[in-house]
């Protein structure tokens, strides 16, 4: 499975993006998906999961209620929509999926990666 993530920009603090992970390669089902974010000096942390199915979702606690994960099996995709959006959230985004359709938080789990896209909040 090949990931891009693609949606990253500068915004203003309080703003929104959306950011979008196209899979392509090996068939895109049943796939557990997430995102993760790394700051400049910081390691790669956990922001979203959503399970296969797309009927579970987990939030970080520092993004809860104001981020959203979603996805279309019939288009390969995975969506990250971010409102709400403080400094404190700019990182390289990054998608990535698991080899199970289990929602997991836990990084090492995750066996594909894309290259990230920048997000940088303005304050």
């Amino acid at each position: 499975v090949q990931l891009q993530a693609s949606g990253g920009g500068l915004v203003q603090a309080g703003g929104s993006l959306r950011l979008s992970c196209q899979a392509s390669g090996r068939t895109f089902t049943r796939n557990a998906m997430g995102w993760f974010r790394q700051a400049p000096g910081q390691e790669r942390e956990f922001v979203a999961g959503i399970s296969w199915s797309g009927d579970m979702t987990y939030y970080a606690d520092s993004v809860k209620g104001r981020f959203a994960v979603s996805r279309d099996n019939a288009k390969s995709a995975m969506y990250l929509q971010m409102s709400s959006l403080k400094p404190e959230d700019t990182a390289v985004y990054y998608c990535a999926a698991r080899t199970s359709p289990v929602l997991s938080t836990n990084i090492v789990f995750f066996a594909y990666w894309g290259h990230g896209t920048l997000v940088t909040v303005s304050s």
